[in-house]
Order: C-alpha cells, then structure tokens, then sequence
C-alpha cells in the first residue's frame, strides 16, 4: 500500500484532479459561444456545441481501453497518461487562438477539445479507485471519494461564472485569446499534478479474480440503465450548456442587455452546477435510509415537471437572480425559466449514482466490465446537447428542451420498472 507519509499529496492531487475533470469539460459550453459568434458560424447554436461534442465523443472509444489500461499498466501509470493528454489538449485548444483563420482555427480547437475528452475519459475511470486506496480503503476511502466528487461540482460552478466575467461584452469581435488566463491556469495544474503523481510511489491493490464473468449485456435491467445514463449526462450537460447559449444570445435569446448577457449566463449556468453540489451532499446524507430507486423516482419527476414549466412558462414573466454582472454583485433580471430550469440542478444531481446502483445491482463480478461500459455511455453528454441545439437553430432554445423532457420520461421509467432485476439471459 502506498506509505502514509505520501498519502496526504496524493489526495489532495487527486482531488484537484478530480476537480480538472469538470473544469475542462464545462469549458466547452462558454468557449462554444466565442465560437458561435464568428461571422462564419454566424450563431449557429450546433457549431457553437461541437467542442462539447469533441469531448464526450472521446468517451465512447477511451471508455473501454481506459478500463483495459489500468489491468495493464496499473492506476499510477494511467494516471499520468491522463493527465499528460489533459495537459496535450488545453494547449491545442491555447493554439486555435493563434491559427491563422477559419476554419483552420476551429478545426485545431475541435481537436484540443478531442483530446481533452481522452483525459476526462481516462481521469474518470482512475480517480475514484486511486482516491479509494490512497485513503486506505473502507470508508474513509469513501469519504475522499466524496470529497473529491464535491469539489468536480464546485469547479464546475466557477467555470462557466469564471469564462463568462472574462468575456464580459459577447461580439464578433470575442476571440479564444480573451480566455487564455483560464487555459493557462488548466495547463499549469494538470503539470504541476503529473510532477507530483510522477514521484509519488503507489502500488496498485491486489486482484483476486475467480471464473469468467457472464456478459452485463445479458442483463436487461443493465442494458436499461446504460440507455438511462446516455440519457442523463446528456439532460446533466444539455440543461445548463443550452442555457448559457439562451441567456447570452442577442438575437434569440432572452433579451438580456448585451453589455452583460454573456457574465449574466455564465453564473447563471454555474448556479445550476453549485445546486448539483448542494445535492450531492444531501444525498450522501440521506442514501443510507432512502433507496436509489425512490431518490431517482422522486428526482426524475420533480426535474420533468420543472422543465416542462420552464417550456410553458410566459417568456415575459421574470424574476431576480444573483450574479456578477462584470463591476459586482447585484440581483439581475432574467425569464422565470432560467430559474425553473436552474433548479434541476438539485435533481441531476443524484442520478448518475442512482442509475449506476441500479444498473449494476446483482452483476456480481461482471460490474467491473460494467463500469467500462458506463464510460462509453457518457457520449450522450455530446450527443444530446447537439440535437438540442440544432432544434433550437431550427426552432427556439424553449422548444430543444422537449428533448430533455423525453430523456427524463425514459429514466423514470427505469426507475420505476426498468430497473428491476432479472436473471442474466442464456
């Protein structure tokens, strides 16, 4: 096991780079609206997406080999090959802003965002097992786990707030370079982690593995649940990505002065990820005395209802929110339905965990294989927002949100029924 006197860096690296997973990924959605006001995307919302797209298409073909990986070169070593890919792709991202034009410059940054969705794919799969055995296992092991996974939520509140206050004013004029600080900041963590990872001795925990595990796609409440967790990381991303697009845009977006719109998005965005913190937490609480099936049950309703009353809600009706507007605090103006749909914050919060658990229940030892799976699922966090936008480009951003309605139908239905355990097929 690794020595006690390391264990304290160890952690405290790996929580940061659990932390780095979100902060990557979200900043997809606030560079995307550099990207979309460029005269030759002229705003189109899909284009806008597609360094979302990029980065959880990278999943679907790391999701398995990052599993595969750590069987082969151990945790330690995966990790700082994650890292290193984390480090590789910020920096393409940092070149599209000196690339000579269109669509040079955007093809270069669909790259950086590539490679950036290997390292999330990669860090995804080690961090957890590494905080676990850094922290001994059992559950102090948990409880770093828990750590870490709260502090992925509090980066994902800054991003957006932090890329949206260095924008400030939206135009044709908003290039990649006005966000240079934050991918600087990304390049010098993911550097200083793989120092330190680099000299931290850790040796990888024993496996005992007995027999041939029986194939998780012979289970159909597995085969369910995978289709329910494409489903939510695509409404988790979706939601407050095609927010951000709606808030800021000034042509069809929420009438916001321009002057603002885009920092005004950005914290309203990273509100929905704080109240996802603020769920988290909860249901650490709670999840001892209340089952995965009712938590997703309740969770899933509760979001459906919200979201289809942030659809029918009157545009004209609005409501105070706090946010930075570039000079300070202050309460802004914006539609009721950027609240309702900042809500469902609380409520994808708990289904990641929800649906997994369920997913899994009596697979035995085939969960391991499970889990690589899942990984590959996480591809409709780049699918779905996609299809939203296009809609939206076609429609309305209100409209999209029909398809995240549909997504969480489906995953109450898992919870309800879906999910039930059956035996394995022959």
């Amino acid at each position: 096991m690794v020595k006690k006197s390391n264990n304290i860096v160890g952690i405290i690296t790996m929580i940061f780079l659990f932390g780095m997973i979100s902060f990557v990924t979200n900043l997809a959605a606030p560079i995307g609206n550099i990207w979309k006001m460029q005269p030759q995307i002229a705003g189109s919302n899909a284009l806008g997406m597609m360094g979302n797209m990029m980065n959880f298409l990278a999943y679907l073909f790391m999701g398995i080999p990052a599993g595969n990986m750590i069987k082969r070169y151990g945790y330690k070593r995966t990790a700082l090959v994650g890292i290193a890919l984390g480090l590789i792709g910020v920096f393409v991202q940092l070149l599209s802003g000196i690339a000579a034009s269109f669509p040079s410059n955007f093809i270069i940054y669909l790259l950086g965002a590539f490679i950036s969705g290997f390292s999330v794919c990669i860090l995804n799969t080690v961090v957890n097992p590494m905080l676990t055995l850094l922290g001994g296992g059992g559950n102090r092991g948990n409880q770093y786990v828990q750590i870490g996974g709260s502090f992925n939520s509090l980066m994902a509140t800054l991003t957006p707030m932090l890329v949206g206050a260095m924008i400030g004013s939206l135009t044709a004029d908003t290039v990649i370079k006005d966000v240079y600080p934050v991918l600087y900041i990304a390049m010098g963590i993911f550097a200083l982690a793989f120092i330190i990872l680099l000299f931290i001795p850790i040796e990888d925990p024993e496996t005992q593995e007995q027999g041939e595990a029986v194939s998780p796609m012979r289970y159909s409440h597995f085969v369910y649940g995978i289709i329910a967790i494409f489903l939510y990381v695509g409404v988790e991303v979706g939601i407050p990505g095609t927010l951000n697009f709606y808030l800021s845009d000034p042509v069809k977006g929420a009438g916001l002065d321009p002057a603002t719109a885009v920092t005004i998005a950005g914290f309203v965005a990273g509100t929905y990820w704080f109240l996802m913190l603020i769920g988290r937490l909860i249901s650490s609480v709670i999840s001892g005395k209340v089952s995965s099936k009712v938590q997703l049950t309740v969770v899933s309703t509760v979001a459906i209802l919200l979201v289809i009353a942030a659809i029918f809600v009157k545009p004209e009706i609005q409501t105070k929110f706090p946010a930075f507007t570039g000079s300070g605090f202050s309460m802004v103006t914006v539609p009721l339905t950027a609240l309702l749909l900042v809500l469902c914050g609380l409520c994808t919060s708990v289904m990641w965990g929800s649906i997994f658990n369920l997913a899994v229940e009596g697979l035995g030892k085939s969960t391991a294989q499970a889990s690589g799976i899942f990984m590959v699922m996480v591809v409709g966090g780049g699918i779905l927002p996609l299809l939203q936008n296009f809609i939206a480009d076609k429609s309305s951003y209100i409209i999209s949100y029909w398809v995240v309605v549909a997504a969480l139908v489906y995953i109450l239905w898992f919870a309800v029924a879906g999910s039930k355990v059956k035996k394995a097929k022959a």
